[in-house]
């Protein structure tokens, strides 16, 4: 099994548009979108700078395909900037993973 990028797209928009704001005024303010990082993928907020034009982009989940194991390691960002475990510290697939994220019960993701 590897990280089927094309598939983990298509879901990932599918998830990004059910919480992204509807108002086009209020997502100009707030948005959502996501990078690939080698076997990761990242969730990530873009909002406006407040000090200068342009865009400013902060990732607030993470997961990371582990083949050998066959599962999905989910990680969250802290205010310091780095990548701390969730709980649970796996999951065995990527849609579980965003369904964990969606949930947010240890308020780590949206706050």
């Amino acid at each position: 099994m590897t990280l089927d990028r094309v598939k983990v797209s298509k879901v990932v928009r599918a998830f990004l548009d059910q919480i992204r704001p509807k108002d086009p005024k209020i997502r100009a303010k707030l948005d959502y979108g996501f990078i690939f990082h080698w076997q990761s993928v990242e969730l990530k907020e873009i909002r406006p700078r407040f000090n200068k034009p342009g865009k400013t982009e902060g990732a607030f989940a993470k997961a990371t395909f582990v083949k050998s194991k066959g599962v999905w390691k989910v990680y969250w960002m802290r205010g310091n900037g780095k990548w701390h475990p969730y709980e649970p510290p796996t999951v065995r697939s990527f849609n579980a993973f965003l369904k964990l994220v969606k949930a947010d019960e240890l308020h780590c993701f949206f706050g």
